[in-house]
């Protein structure tokens, strides 16, 4: 038997407001003035696809040691790379066994739904570790570019009941294009609302629900939480309505608050069902694209139990407003600005440096001293410790689930960062350890000798020649004791 034995998320800090938008805008495009209330979720500019992917798991894997992870699959129809497995530079950030199989699955906004019931139907093999993320492009005063949404959810399946156990799914496969973008195309291309809505989401749609049901015996009215992943209003009530789906069973679609995140939508809709599920509840969750994915889930008597896992109301309540448009229209790559003479320095990625050292760079691996208990970063033949310099004595140390506090720290204007001023400093890990790194997310205000501080897997820096993307850790300010 298959079931959801963890699941977790994440939503970058900025939420834009929607009304920065239109203001932005509304000499060109005064039809986007109705869907100018509330914010959406907004990546850094050393955020993307994989480093939100990253987060998301890192959140669902906490408390689940003991578990092995036999396949990693991320889901996106906005990956970094064409040509780079993403799943696999997710699995070396996760410090995971190079056995462990990696696996990406994108183009279709049911990339996520679709890996999820692949993982479920061949839990008996292992527990595999789904995560779907999107940072999806909107060419601006596009009504996309206030509806889409960037965040990221991954779940943890496998063998047992879990805290949700898997009942059944049911899909519908047909090429119906409510939007697309070619391979070479920066942004979608949408087709009419009225159209798709009619004929693909109630009719492709409650398809898939009602065979859901039908083949399971279930009325609608016994479900206890239905999580719609379609992004236009309304929707996932009417799918509700002609299931026979009681109207509070309807999870929020988190339009007003997050914006529609794509593939990772209807995944992170169920992390907010399961938030709420008690023992016994039945859940339905709903991926649109090119088709429809209907799954059904029962929540077990481990969802009563305290987790460590973080879900996506602890990702939401991590926020920070943003009103700045220009400041999105930059980190998005819409707005070339003029970035002086100290951007200009070499970024060519050294790969065979990268592969050698990915332990430390991607793992944020370093070492300990099996003879002192030294602990550094990064990890060398010969220990730091001054008085007993050990040779060849040093163990895998992972840090990045490290507590850490601020020893020193620099606000710097001169340096060029996308995002200036570029703090940077010395941090302390709990039980040992200092490292000097960047922070991120980070303003005046949260910076400060002995500040708390924990590790984010991030963007280091982008290579405008080959487009290679470097990543690396950065130390972003937490609450005391996160």
């Amino acid at each position: 038997m298959s079931a959801i034995l963890s699941i977790g998320a994440y939503v970058p800090l900025m939420r834009l407001q929607r009304a920065s938008i239109f203001e932005a805008n509304r000499w060109f495009a005064p039809g986007l003035k109705g869907l100018a209330r509330g914010e959406r979720a907004i990546a850094n500019w050393d955020e993307d696809t994989v480093t939100m992917a990253v987060e998301a798991a890192r959140n669902c894997l906490a408390g689940t040691d003991g578990v092995a992870v036999s396949t990693v699959v991320l889901a996106s129809t906005s990956a970094p790379f064409a040509d780079r497995q993403n799943a696999g530079i997710v699995k070396d950030a996760l410090n995971l066994d190079d056995a462990v199989l990696t696996i990406d699955a994108g183009t279709s906004q049911k990339a996520g739904t679709g890996a999820l019931i692949q993982a479920l139907r061949s839990g008996d093999h292992g527990a595999t570790l789904i995560a779907a993320s999107e940072n999806r492009r909107a060419r601006p005063a596009s009504e996309d570019e206030l509806i889409n949404g960037d965040a990221a959810a991954a779940l943890l399946v496998g063998p047992g009941d879990g805290i949700a156990r898997f009942v059944g799914s049911h899909s519908i496969s047909a090429d119906f294009v409510d939007h697309f973008r070619a391979g070479d195309a920066e942004f979608d291309y949408g087709w009419e609302a009225r159209w798709v809505r009619e004929e693909g989401h109630a009719k492709l749609a409650g398809a898939a629900i009602g065979g859901l049901l039908a083949a399971h015996g279930i009325e609608g009215s016994a479900i206890a939480h239905f999580a719609a992943g379609i992004p236009a209003k309304g929707a996932a009530a009417a799918l509700a309505r002609a299931a026979g789906i009681p109207a509070e069973a309807v999870v929020d679609d988190l339009a007003a608050t997050l914006g529609y995140a794509g593939c990772a939508q209807p995944l992170l809709l169920l992390a907010a069902a399961l938030e709420k599920a008690k023992p016994g509840d039945r859940i339905v969750v709903v991926g649109f694209g090119q088709g429809a994915d209907a799954l059904l889930f029962e929540a077990t008597d481990a969802i009563a139990a305290p987790r460590r896992a973080i879900g996506l109301a602890a990702a939401l309540s991590r926020s920070r407003r943003e009103e700045n448009y220009l400041k999105y229209l930059a980190f998005a790559g819409h707005l070339k600005l003029e970035l002086g003479k100290r951007a200009e320095f070499d970024q060519k990625p050294v790969l065979t440096a990268l592969y050698r050292n990915r332990k430390a760079v991607l793992g944020l691996v370093g070492g300990r001293c099996t003879v002192t208990g030294t602990i550094q970063f990064p990890r060398s033949e010969i220990s730091v410790n001054q008085n007993a310099p050990e040779i060849g004595t040093q163990e895998d140390y992972p840090f990045a689930h490290r507590r850490a506090k601020v020893l020193t720290y620099t606000a710097d204007s001169l340096t060029y960062t996308p995002d200036p001023p570029n703090y940077y400093g010395m941090v302390e890990f709990e039980g040992g350890g200092r490292m000097l790194t960047e922070f991120t997310d980070a303003d005046p205000d949260s910076i400060f000798v002995g500040a708390p501080v924990r590790m984010m897997f991030r963007v280091k820096a982008r290579d405008e020649r080959s487009g290679f993307v470097k990543y690396f850790w950065k130390a972003v300010p937490a609450a005391e004791g996160n």
